[in-house]
């Protein structure tokens, strides 16, 4: 079964797993690639380049001068870096999108000027040290209090999918599934 949404976020940290060809709806997906320091620039310009063809926006994590120099689509600020000095981005004509877990987080993106944020957990995830979640009626409360859009990122499965569509968000974020079996979660989302 289909299901739908204004936009998808994938989280990588594998441009050489991670197949762009099961991708087959334009200007929905955007890829955010969270562990570059494994990279050379050739690599990540052709994945870059890869994206662009496809219409897949390409975002980096907390690498202003890696954004600018591959010339990505936005600039992924991680919930971890909490520097309030960017003024470089002010300069650029980049998306920001953000990631918090709580309310102090989500300020700081606030401040840090992100369009969007990615606000974590949703469901319950199988990490031995992450045992909270919001669940969809705290997710929904938290978007209502803040005038930037929310998307949800957290234990989001191929079984709890569709309980994705409750919550006052016109996209989502998924990570571990984007890892562990990309095509079929991919093939869930149109």
């Amino acid at each position: 079964m289909a299901f739908i949404k204004n936009y998808y976020y994938l989280m990588i940290d594998s441009a050489q797993n991670f197949d762009l060809d099961q991708i087959k709806v334009k200007n929905k997906f955007t890829i955010i690639m969270t562990l570059l320091k494994d990279y050379k620039d050739n690599q990540i310009k052709h994945f870059r380049n890869q994206c662009k063809a496809k219409k897949i926006k390409f975002f980096i994590k907390n690498n202003i001068k890696l954004v600018v120099k591959h010339k990505a689509d936005g600039l992924y600020i991680s919930s971890h870096n909490k520097n309030l000095k960017l003024n470089q981005i002010k300069n650029l004509n980049i998306d920001i999108i953000g990631s918090a877990h709580n309310l102090k987080e989500l300020n700081i993106k606030i401040q840090q000027k992100c369009s969007r944020i990615i606000f974590s957990r949703l469901f319950k995830t199988n990490y031995k040290d992450k045992k909270t979640f919001l669940g969809i009626m705290k997710f929904n409360l938290f978007s209502r209090i803040t005038s930037k859009e929310l998307i949800p990122l957290g234990g989001i499965r191929e079984n709890n999918l569709q309980l994705t569509r409750l919550t006052n968000s016109k996209g989502i974020c998924i990570l571990s599934e984007a890892k562990k079996k990309p095509a079929k979660i991919i093939s869930r989302l149109f």
